[in-house]
């Protein structure tokens, strides 16, 4: 690894940080300049002086905290390139939710990589993650245990809709979070060739349309509004908090489902109340975070949220350097609330 990959990056309280470019990725606190990999809450923060990011994460960003969630935004697509004080920056898609962005920084000939959240299964409502090699890689490690392995979503929406066909006289009551998981969900369910009405609790709504308002075809959904009983038979998605409260009740005896990779473990599905648990993740599962890490061909890799250890244990078998950051702030588990805009979806 060349001097100049190493030096690109600084590890600070705030989080990494470029000193050329003189900007966060992520930060978990208001700074001056932010760069944000993606929209989901604990990577993206409200009050920054500047934020940069795609078009999508800022207009999310801006449904979720408000116009004024930053003094100044700077758009950046896919692909394009922008020299920040001698460091060339360039965001690539990283596959796991609408707008989301590897950050490239580029100086002296030498890549480092801020990968953000991502996965490599496909999904239609978003870009496909883009390898891009690197000197140093940083990445996420939420699923980052062997034990780890997504099934095909397609299999996982047999299984739903085979649930409701077994059961046509009840809801399914599918707890999906609001950014990224829930409209996944439709799609996959689209795919299927599940051409009824979906249901959405008021949560999933906002988010939703915007989805739909840049192309990302879900078909026919609705809100729930005031119905319950009525809804015998058909689909609905709400955030998994609602599963167990008072607003699942007004569906009588509805069949509860979990979207999400922690539903591999039955301890976690039984704490959710998961009747029909779906290995769904917008996150990489071990085989694929561990074929990502070899492909970059990083000399070195950083590695943040989730089970930093155990990656870095793996690399260093493999001959590879590693380093865990230990970063505080970042969820590796579902902590979304429907009150908060906060969500580490999973």
């Amino acid at each position: 690894m060349s001097i100049a990959a190493s030096s690109l990056l600084h590890l600070t309280p705030e989080g990494l940080f470029c000193p050329e470019a003189n900007a966060h990725v992520d930060p978990v606190r208001p700074v001056a300049r932010a760069i944000i990999t993606h929209a989901h809450a604990d990577h993206a923060r409200a009050g920054h002086g500047a934020v940069l990011a795609t078009q999508e994460t800022l207009d999310i960003m801006a449904l979720r905290y408000g116009e004024g969630f930053c003094g100044q935004r700077q758009t950046l697509a896919y692909g394009q390139r922008l020299d920040l004080g001698g460091v060339t920056l360039t965001l690539k898609p990283a596959g796991h939710v609408l707008g989301s962005a590897q950050v490239v920084l580029e100086a002296g000939g030498a890549q480092a990589v801020i990968s953000g959240d991502y996965k490599r299964q496909a999904d239609p409502t978003c870009a496909p993650f883009e390898l891009v090699p690197c000197d140093v890689f940083v990445t996420e490690a939420t699923f980052g245990l062997p034990v780890f392995r997504h099934p095909d979503a397609g299999a996982e929406m047999a299984k739903l809709l085979a649930s409701q066909a077994l059961f046509p006289e009840r809801t399914h009551l599918v707890g999906a979070y609001a950014l990224g998981k829930a409209q996944r969900v439709i799609a996959e369910l689209r795919r299927a060739g599940y051409d009824r009405t979906i249901y959405l609790h008021g949560a999933l709504e906002k988010i939703t349309a915007y989805y739909q308002s840049r192309g990302i075809a879900l078909g026919p959904v609705e809100p729930v509004g005031g119905l319950g009983k009525e809804l015998a038979g058909e689909i609905v998605l709400c955030p998994p908090g609602e599963l167990a409260g008072r607003w699942a009740r007004r569906f009588g005896d509805p069949v509860t489902a979990v979207a999400s990779g922690w539903m591999r473990v039955r301890a976690r599905a039984r704490q959710r109340g998961a009747e029909l648990p779906l290995v769904i993740s917008d996150h990489v599962d071990w085989p694929d975070l561990t074929r990502t890490v070899l492909e970059t061909g990083a000399a070195e890799t950083w590695v943040t949220h989730g089970a930093e250890e155990a990656l870095v244990h793996w690399c260093e078998t493999v001959g590879r350097k590693a380093r865990p950051l230990h970063m505080i702030g970042y969820g590796e588990d579902e902590t979304e609330t429907d009150s908060a805009p906060a969500d580490t979806d999973t």
